[in-house]
């Protein structure tokens, strides 16, 4: 895939990741915001039902106390009596009648003290009699005599007088003493049953003002806060005035608010966490797989090269022998026999890393253990490379200071993995090779250490180098011979013994390979 393509459809699932993420991000916000605006709704409704019940509640109770003294009161003091007559006739029948409806009003004065209260005044009332009566005239048949005919009934209108009762009281009322007229059992209980009603628990605290200062009438833990104090007018006139207002502080409303959202919100963030991953895991695996992809093709690159010059130099060989002077010189017969069997060797060798890392991926390569003794693998493994390194003129010195160096291994694999870190100290220095391996125990552990002098590795570089196929790019990929296989084949093989290996190295001061082998007695 072209690069630009590849980045602009990075750039494009990333950033429609993040509308993602912000829109449920804004969702959950504005649906806590609409929850919260919700409950300070409910909470107003609440406390205007209380209000209005504890009003309610004191007219009733005065004008219940209102209605059994009315009934005993003395003559009233004025009495006024409205009526409104008229009358209608029937041609054809010969009737008449003649309704009357009228309303009898007594005014009455009913002293203070008769309802409790402590205002000296006397209370003017009314007491309202509606009056209503039909008469009927009706001439007799052929002359006959005219037949008269009444009706009376008499009812009280007690609605009216509940409301002039109720209008003049208010005025009485506003000057009795707030602990008179409310208490504070009466608030909380009308808070906690509209509450219920609602369907919100929550711990509350409240208290009535006077005029802005505080009264007695409170819960006991009360603190005004303007920011989460809510208030509603009590007792309020026929003038919407009132000298009173009542305060309610809700201590859960966060934890109400929260709650209300909590599940949705919670499935949408776990819901938005899971594409988070997922698509994080996408896109390491797809820069995994690009990377795979060069390395391979650097690997691919590397065998062809690797395998082109010895297939080449065999090719020169054999053409050498092909000449009749070569076949009777012992010495050049020797000489080329000798390169054709060292050049199949060295692709032998890498077809069987290749193979070996195949086997390894897939648990098929059998490690049969046994008690050896590592300073022995190690002295075998420096026989392997020994020729290479007088050869460049290096060399391998030993420094075994452990004193025990039994383990459990297989002898052939760990003999192998010695060799690949000796063969990467000799390839990795620029000139001769100066190798020192030292071992030393710790605890129930032998340490194994192969320093060189070589290169040296960055940080980066170490973080990667036993991954398969990796190899640091110098500039020319072929200036170092390898595949990346070596480092790779080592590490498996150590956790396969249980082990562990890492490195120390700096840059153009060498390395030091370290493995860690348990001991056993």
């Amino acid at each position: 895939m072209n690069k630009k393509l590849f980045a602009l459809l990075i750039a494009l699932m990333s950033l429609s990741l993040l509308g993602i993420i912000f829109v449920q991000g804004y969702w959950i916000a504005n649906s806590y915001q609409t929850k919260d605006d919700q409950f300070k709704i409910n909470v107003r409704q609440i406390l205007s039902s209380v209000a209005k019940k504890i009003q309610v509640r004191e007219a009733e109770d005065y004008y219940n106390l209102y209605s059994g003294l009315i009934d005993s009161a003395n003559i009233p003091d004025n009495v006024t009596m409205s009526e409104l007559i008229y009358k209608t006739q029937n041609d054809r029948t010969k009737e008449t009648v003649i309704f009357s409806d009228g309303i009898l009003a007594e005014d009455y004065k009913l002293s203070s003290s008769f309802l409790d209260l402590e205002e000296t005044d006397s209370i003017q009332f009314k007491k309202l009699t509606n009056r209503k009566s039909t008469t009927t005239f009706k001439e007799g048949v052929d002359g006959g005599g005219i037949t008269k005919s009444y009706n009376e009934s008499f009812s009280r209108l007690t609605d009216y007088e509940r409301s002039h009762f109720e209008h003049f009281f208010k005025n009485i009322s506003a000057k009795q003493p707030l602990h008179k007229r409310v208490e504070a059992e009466e608030i909380e209980a009308n808070i906690q049953n509209e509450l219920e009603n609602y369907g919100l628990k929550s711990k509350f605290e409240f208290a009535v003002y006077s005029n802005g200062l505080a009264t007695k009438v409170r819960s006991r833990n009360f603190n005004l806060n303007p920011d989460t104090t809510y208030d509603v007018p009590l007792f309020v006139n026929d003038e919407a005035d009132t000298s009173y207002t009542l305060y309610v502080n809700f201590f859960e409303k966060e934890k109400l608010v929260l709650n209300s959202i909590l599940g949705m919100a919670i499935l949408s963030l776990v819901f938005t966490g899971v594409i988070v991953l997922a698509y994080a895991n996408a896109l390491s695996q797809i820069f995994k797989q690009r990377q795979i992809s060069q390395i391979k093709s650097d690997f691919i690159n590397n065998m062809t090269h690797e395998f082109k010059t010895p297939i080449a130099t065999i090719n020169l060989a054999l053409d050498a022998l092909k000449n009749p002077k070569v076949k009777d010189n012992k010495e050049f017969l020797s000489r080329y026999l000798g390169m054709i069997r060292d050049e199949n060797r060295r692709m032998h060798a890498q077809v069987e890393n290749v193979l070996r890392i195949s086997k390894l991926e897939k648990n098929e390569l059998d490690l049969p253990k046994e008690r050896i003794k590592l300073h022995e693998v190690v002295e075998d493994a420096i026989t392997h490379i020994s020729l290479i390194v007088e050869d460049r003129g290096g060399y391998v010195k030993t420094h075994f200071g452990a004193l025990k160096s039994s383990v459990l291994g297989n002898e052939s694999h760990l003999t192998n993995v010695v060799v690949n870190l000796l063969d990467n100290a000799i390839k990795y220095s620029e000139g001769p090779p100066k190798i020192d391996v030292f071992t030393e125990n710790v605890k129930n552990s032998i340490i194994l250490k192969i320093r060189d002098q070589g290169i040296g590795m960055s940080k980066t570089v170490q973080k990667k180098i036993f991954e398969k196929f990796y190899r640091e790019h110098t500039g020319d990929i072929h200036n170092v011979k390898g595949h990346g296989l070596g480092l790779a084949y080592v590490k498996r093989i150590l956790d396969d013994h249980d082990a562990q290996v890492y490195v120390e190295s700096e840059k153009d001061k060498g390395s030091t390979f370290i493995i860690k082998l348990h001991l056993i007695s």
